[in-house]
């Protein structure tokens, strides 16, 4: 098996990072990008400000699975900012969770933007898409 400190010799500045609230959630997003579901993630624009570096397009991150093991390798292919109410059906079934829907995509988001203390539906968010690169 290979570790995050192999990975991050063969792509230099690599973050790591699990996705989701829970290690169950973790796991599950971790096996959506390495099959190849999930090519679109989001997050709340308040929580990027606060972030010591926020990714930039280009970066790879080392995906990790909610073990904290490596399950694969992104690469970062755009960002764009997009309010909460906005969200298109489109980018939601790029997130590849649950049913595809909209409405799953915005019960689902509004209960983990709640849960981090910030939730509107005016609110920013920084919408990602990405590449798979390695799947370990």
């Amino acid at each position: 098996m290979v570790t995050v400190e192999e990975l991050k010799v063969k792509y230099p500045g690599a973050e790591t990072g699990q996705m989701g609230d829970s290690p169950e959630l973790a796991s599950e997003l971790a096996a959506l990008i390495k099959n190849g579901m999930k090519t679109a993630s989001c997050g709340s624009f308040t929580s990027y400000q606060n972030e010591k570096s926020a990714p930039k397009i280009g970066s790879y991150t080392i995906i990790l699975n909610g073990q904290n093991v490596p399950v694969c390798v992104t690469r970062l292919i755009s960002m764009r900012l997009v309010r909460f109410c906005d969200v298109t059906l489109e980018l939601a079934r790029k997130e590849g969770e649950g049913d595809l829907s909209l409405e799953y995509w915005q019960k689902e988001h509004k209960r983990f933007f709640s849960n981090e203390g910030h939730f509107s539906n005016d609110m920013e968010l920084v919408a990602e898409e990405f590449a798979l690169i390695e799947v370990l």
